[in-house]
């Protein structure tokens, strides 16, 4: 097994093991309603939520994704920027993804709650494309070489459109929120550094 930073490490196995928990424990099955994102309007919202839901995942695929993406992305980022900095940056991203699905769904009128990590994913993936836009990598999906400033560009374009279609059940509009949260984190950095 390749080398897996600290922090990387440590989300994956938080999110494999609450992932196992109630399979092993399913009176504890009840702890993921509580940890998911919940709509304001639902009446089941709580303030620990915007975080706690991206440690949650709704089927093996969704979980078996994310920590392929978070192994394949984020352990070279905590690599080069370090645990505290690539920690910032999954916080930051987390909470706007949060915050764009909480907007959504108060829209929408929905009542759905939100699991997973795709949206720090995604924070890690523009973060990736911006630190090596012209690193050449093969995704899985499609399986086609590209450079990572395309790839971005590509699943960016792709969830806005999946997001305005609507319909799919999967929360796009939070994997912009993701990626919105890096960019700003990102710039956030690059100004402190010019001052």
């Amino acid at each position: 097994m390749p080398f897996i930073p600290p922090v990387t490490k440590a989300f994956m196995l938080i999110c494999v093991g609450l992932f196992c928990l109630p399979i092993v424990v399913p009176p504890l099955a009840s702890m993921n309603v509580l940890m998911a994102l919940w709509p304001l309007n639902s009446g089941r919202f709580e303030f620990w939520q915007p975080i706690s839901y991206a440690f949650l995942h709704g089927s093996i695929a969704h979980l078996f994704f994310n920590m392929f993406g978070l192994w394949m992305f984020g352990s070279e980022l905590e690599t080069i920027w370090g645990g505290k900095r690539y920690a910032q940056l999954l916080v930051a991203s987390a909470l706007t993804a949060a915050a764009a699905q909480l907007v959504f769904t108060l829209l929408m009128g929905s009542f759905a709650p939100t699991v997973g990590a795709s949206g720090a994913l995604f924070g890690l993936l523009l973060s990736y494309g911006l630190l090596f836009p012209d690193r050449v990598i093969m995704p899985l999906f499609p399986p086609i070489p590209m450079k990572a400033k395309y790839f971005v560009a590509i699943f960016g374009a792709l969830e806005l459109f999946l997001g305005i279609s609507g319909g799919s059940g999967i929360a796009h509009f939070a994997h912009l929120g993701g990626m919105l949260g890096a960019w700003l984190m990102i710039n956030y950095w690059r100004g402190s550094r010019r001052r």
